[in-house]
């Protein structure tokens, strides 16, 4: 059984590791490794302890490269990973799986190793990047294996077996299968890497607070006091002028902290595990897997054999041998053919009509509910420039789920194909952005609607590119990836860096500054990135025509 484990979960891992999202998940796994080691002369800094760094040996940048990949590869890996059963049940591999005496246990393990293997494949290359990046930088040429490494293995990787986990069992939790589980998983990683840094953190949290002792003993060994040096960061943070270094040479992690680690495996197993307590496998007698066949669409022997051969009427198939009047009289039926009515009006508004149907259809009623509350809250708020900071965030939230579904509808339902050889590829194009600008539009209405009774002109030309940025975003996404998750996964740091106050993703003018105007992103630069998205969206799906 070991033995057909790790053959299922390699054959997954080479399946995953040929796609091109594969490649550029590795690409941006590069990014992260420069941008946790940034060049001495920088205006920023990723891991600092007040105004001191470490020197770029192996020890420190391993380290700092490893802190970087625990905090954000559980967040990009999540989304990576999150569909290796879906797959399955796309491909109709599972329908095959359901038919073999494979445990369901054996099948979640194989699953769970395949998506650690696919995020340890990620640590690898920060681990080559970091070793790369220590040769750049140039303070220290000598080169510790140990050192460099052990930090990807002692803190990082456990974190991304519990995120292996936690995409295996989302997925076998049908409300959370789609994208109210991608959208769930920010908040949960948020907790997780705000908690994790606690010195009170379960099980050693993610592993910073040993890490900042380990720092400020370094400190202190070459004369700094650790309590004036300043305050432990671990994230992007922009300085004013280059932090001065000192040698650190590492972190020896005690029996306690490693227990710790292997406490998080063995929990993010034991999630793996657990749906096997309602997980079917396929197995459509459980509820789930192959659809029964549609009743009369194929024929029932033991009927036939018992009326002489001839098949039941009700199965409505010709036998061979057997005189089907009906299908020697089903010409007639189309001699006149009933006609296409003429439909007149501006095609251009049928075809937007017809893709705001697709977008929306399937929306709640509560759904709408919501948009309702939101716009009479907005009436209600004092100042109008009050509405942007709360009211503003939570309306263009509200809509991720459908957001998502632009430039990748059809892909997933399988009608690509199909439309491809329709006319007017651009137009349709243009109406399905069209189809997200008016959702956006409706989902934050109150807090224009406020703007406008509260004459907060600027405050409105920075909605209105908000509503034109948002779509064009998620249009973009969709048609370069052909999934829902990349724009979900995208769009939920730039809408939490605006809730947090961070104005330099601000894209709604939610932030102001204190004479009231929007201090966020430039009206300016919104224009052209709506531009530059557009015109993506459009020479792709221009090259896609012209080698397909």
């Amino acid at each position: 059984m070991p033995e057909t484990v790790v053959r299922l979960a390699v054959g997954d891992f080479r399946d995953r590791v040929r796609r091109p999202a594969y490649a550029v998940v590795l690409i941006a796994a590069v990014g992260l490794g420069y941008l946790a080691t940034p060049a001495p002369e920088s205006d920023w800094v990723v891991m600092q302890v007040g105004d001191y760094r470490g020197t770029y040996n192996s020890a420190y940048t391993g380290m700092v490269v490893a802190l970087a990949a625990t905090v954000w590869l559980p967040l990009g890996g999540f989304y990576v990973v999150r569909n290796a059963i879906a797959r399955d049940e796309a491909t109709g591999v599972g329908r095959l799986l359901a038919t073999t005496p494979l445990r369901t246990w054996t099948y979640l393990i194989a699953k769970f190793l395949s998506s650690v293997l696919v995020l340890a494949s990620m640590l690898g290359v920060l681990a080559v990047t970091a070793l790369v990046m220590q040769w750049a930088r140039g303070e220290t040429m000598a080169v510790d294996p140990v050192r460099l490494l052990s930090p990807f293995v002692s803190i990082a990787l456990p974190l991304m077996a519990l995120t292996a986990a936690a995409a295996l069992l989302f997925e076998t939790i049908p409300p959370l299968r789609a994208g109210l589980g991608n959208v769930l998983w920010f908040f949960v990683w948020t907790v997780l890497v705000l908690a994790g840094q606690s010195p009170h953190a379960p099980l050693g949290g993610i592993g910073v607070h040993s890490v900042v002792q380990s720092l400020g003993a370094g400190l202190a060994e070459q004369g700094i006091d650790p309590g004036t040096a300043g305050e432990f960061s671990l994230g992007l943070t922009q300085i004013q002028e280059p932090l001065k270094t000192f040698d650190w040479q590492g972190f020896d992690p005690d029996a306690a902290f490693l227990l710790g680690r292997y406490a998080l495996v063995a929990i993010a197993l034991g999630l793996a595990l657990l749906p096997v307590l309602w997980f079917p496998r396929f197995d459509p007698a459980r509820g789930r897997g192959l659809r029964a066949p549609a009743s009369g669409l194929l024929p029932n022997p033991a009927a036939g054999t018992a009326s002489g051969g001839a098949v039941p009427e009700a199965t409505g198939l010709p036998v061979a041998g057997v005189r089907d009047d009906r299908a020697e009289a089903r010409p007639a039926a189309f001699a006149n053919p009933p006609r296409t009515p003429v439909t007149y009006g501006s095609p251009a508004l049928r075809l937007l009509a017809g893709e705001v149907r697709i977008l929306v259809q399937g929306i709640p009623l509560w759904w709408w509910a919501g948009v309702l509350v939101l716009a009479v809250a907005s009436q209600m708020v004092t100042p109008a420039t009050g509405v942007t900071r709360i009211l503003l965030p939570v309306a263009w939230i509200w809509p991720v789920l459908i957001w998502s579904r632009l430039g990748t509808q059809r892909h997933e339902h399988g009608v690509e194909a199909l439309l491809g050889a329709c006319p007017a590829v651009r137009s349709r194009t243009a109406a399905e952005w069209g189809a997200g600008f008016l959702l956006t539009a409706a989902a934050g209405i109150g807090p224009a609607l406020r703007m406008v009774t509260g004459a907060d002109t600027q405050g409105l030309v920075h909605w209105f590119l908000g509503a034109l940025f948002i779509p064009s975003l998620a249009l973009l996404l969709g048609t370069l990836s052909r999934t829902h998750r990349l724009f979900q996964f995208a769009y939920l740091p730039l809408w939490y860096g605006t809730v947090n106050g961070l104005a330099a993703v601000d894209f709604m003018g939610a932030i102001r500054a204190d004479d009231g105007s929007p201090a966020g992103l430039s009206p300016v630069f919104l224009a052209t990135a709506v531009v530059v998205m557009l015109s993506v969206v459009f020479l792709s799906g221009a090259a896609r025509r012209a080698t397909s």
